[in-house]
């Protein structure tokens, strides 16, 4: 039998710096891991699994790129397909197929396998005309008087029966074979690859049914969100599998309330109400909560956004790789992940606005910012809140909630508030200015470069109050460069991501106009009506020269619409149909104003 030496006390030593060294590097790693960035600890928060079925989709969806490459190559598609067959059979299948060194395999046999086992994406989405869609419907835009322009918001008007479908049958039999949800009505989708509902788009699509008195289909949609809160505790990104691990901007409480203004249905608000409440605690708990130490001392409860994922999104996994693929390793990766998961919760995706160097997108720290917009969003849900509780009776719901508005107004305006600049800036959160239960407020910390966010608190009518304020805001929007020949740009910082310059969106004219038009000045109301006239115009054009609506416009250029991102430019499109129809019916367009670009 061997018996091991002994070992001599210079070995011990070296054995000993050897060790500590090891120790010492692993720390250093470790550490260097987790400070990557300056919000730590850098992925602290919940994951929610994703499904069987969709994990096997990204498995199709990566041997699909090796083997079609990478032009032209959308990952979303492949997540959107649905089985023909049960999810073992499928992967069974899948696995024999004959693959290449690098994964890939013939384009005939990975084309025969998707033909036999799979159904295209869309196809488990069946067209439905909307129960009350009529040609023209009575008092349909009174105040436009142009011809031309009547004509065009008609057929702006028809688009909604064209992007109306309903889930189809095999979704409610056999649910577990499709990453799209199950829902119980019928859904206005955005357009494009677009082909489920989306969470805030649905808020401008509404506004657009109501101008085209649809309100059936208004309610269908809402109840659509409903049922995902009911099942999930929050309105989904979007109604697909792969999208339960975050949601969006949190807008149910203004299309309920839109509604009942239009139609005063209180059963409909008795209905609604329980899933606002559980709505508003998913935005107002965990990692979406965040608490910041004022100036004075005072302490504010105000949110951001912070999605429950660190791995690849898997409806852009090669686009996420690919960004990732820049970073030296998988903590870095990992947080990367989760910031840009946090990004698309946002709606903004993607912008400089997430971004600690514009001119890097491994520098997205979306969950250290604490944002204006999504804020404002929350401030007019506890304001809905207080109002809708008010119809159905409970007077406690009110009450609680209005003081949470009071609450909230006075959080904004002590974190975002520069009365300096005349805007509310989002807050950069750091561990550097931070105590045990709160970060401390610093006013370096306020991100001072011009996005249309910053005037969003103008769509709160709890803002309009303060005379002083409100002429602040609108000389420095006026002044900010923000306001282009056809719109409101996105952002002034050209980076190439759809949400920066040139790119003007629908939501945010519609969100700056309308707030403008309710504060009801005179320097306001003309300017409301200045720049919906210009969003019309460039809207109108477009059309006109592509017969199409399209997703978001260059706001430079009449008539031109946007690019940039992460897909192509999408058409069809139901937000941009909606804030056309919503601005036409506010302001109107007389007989002798020009449709063309100027």
């Amino acid at each position: 039998m061997a018996y091991a030496q002994p070992i001599n006390p210079y070995e011990k030593i070296l054995i000993s710096i050897v060790f500590a060294f090891l120790i010492s590097f692993m720390m250093a790693s470790f550490t260097n891991a987790f400070n990557s960035s300056s919000c730590i600890p850098t992925d602290s928060g919940p994951v929610v699994k994703t499904t069987p079925l969709v994990s096997f989709l990204q498995s199709v969806q990566q041997t699909a790129l090796k083997t079609f490459g990478n032009k032209d190559f959308d990952p979303k598609v492949y997540v959107d397909m649905s089985l023909k067959h049960s999810l073992s059979t499928t992967s069974e299948a899948f696995s024999r197929l004959s693959r290449n060194e690098n994964g890939s395999v013939s384009v005939s046999d990975l084309n025969g396998f998707m033909e036999e086992y799979l159904d295209g994406a869309g196809e488990d989405l069946v067209c439905a005309e909307p129960v009350d869609f009529v040609a023209e419907p009575e008092e349909f835009l009174p105040k436009v008087k142009n011809p031309q322009m009547r004509a065009w918001a008609l057929e702006v008007h028809s688009l909604s029966k064209n992007l109306s479908r309903k889930v189809s049958d095999r979704v409610l039999e056999k649910p577990e074979l499709h990453s799209l949800l199950p829902l119980p009505n019928p859904v206005i989708i955005p357009g494009s690859r677009f082909r489920e509902v989306y969470y805030w788009d649905s808020y401008w699509i509404i506004r657009g049914l109501l101008a085209s008195k649809m309100y059936d289909t208004a309610k269908g949609i809402v109840t659509n969100l409903i049922s995902l809160i009911n099942e999930f505790g929050y309105v989904l990104n979007g109604a697909r599998a792969y999208y339960t691990n975050r949601s969006q901007p949190p807008l149910l409480s203004s299309m309920i309330f839109d509604i009942h203004n239009q139609t005063r249905d209180v059963e409909f608000v008795k209905i609604s109400l329980p899933a606002l409440l559980k709505e508003y605690q998913f935005w107002n708990s965990g990692n979406h909560k965040v608490i910041i130490q004022d100036a004075e001392g005072e302490v504010h409860n105000l949110s951001r956004y912070y999605a429950m994922w660190n791995t690849p999104r898997p409806e852009s996994s090669s686009i996420d790789q690919e960004t990732a693929s820049k970073l030296s390793n998988i903590c870095e990766k990992t947080q990367l992940y989760r910031e840009l998961a946090s990004a698309a919760e946002s709606g903004w995706d993607f912008s400089s606005r997430w971004m600690r160097n514009a001119s890097d997108p491994t520098t997205f720290s979306t969950t250290c910012v604490v944002p204006v917009d999504l804020n404002a969003f929350i401030l007019k849900m506890e304001l809905d809140i207080a109002f809708l509780a008010n119809v159905t009776g409970d007077s406690s719901i009110a009450a609680r909630f209005t003081e949470a508005s009071r609450a909230r107004q006075k959080a904004m305006n002590s974190i975002f508030w520069n009365a300096e600049k005349g805007q509310w800036f989002d807050y950069w959160l750091t561990e550097t200015n931070t105590s045990k239960d709160a970060y401390i407020w610093e006013a370096a910390n306020q991100n001072q470069k011009s996005f249309a966010s910053n005037f969003f608190p103008l769509w709160i009518t709890l803002f309009h109050s303060d005379v002083t304020m409100m002429e602040k805001v609108i000389q420095s929007f006026q002044t900010s460069g923000l306001l282009r020949p056809s719109g409101i740009a996105t952002s002034l910082t050209n980076t190439g991501q759809q949400w920066d310059f040139p790119n003007g969106w629908a939501p945010l004219q519609h969100l700056i106009v309308e707030g403008l038009a309710m504060y009801g000045s005179e320097e306001a109301n003309s300017l409301a009506k200045d720049i919906a006239i210009r969003w019309i115009r460039t809207n109108y054009v477009a059309y006109q020269k592509t017969g199409a609506m399209h997703e978001k416009y260059d706001v430079e250029k009449c008539g031109e619409y946007g690019d940039g991102g992460e897909y192509k430019p999408q058409t069809g499109f139901g937000w941009s149909n909606g804030v056309v129809l919503a601005f036409l019916e506010e302001f109107g367009w007389s007989e002798d104003l020009k449709v063309g670009c100027q």
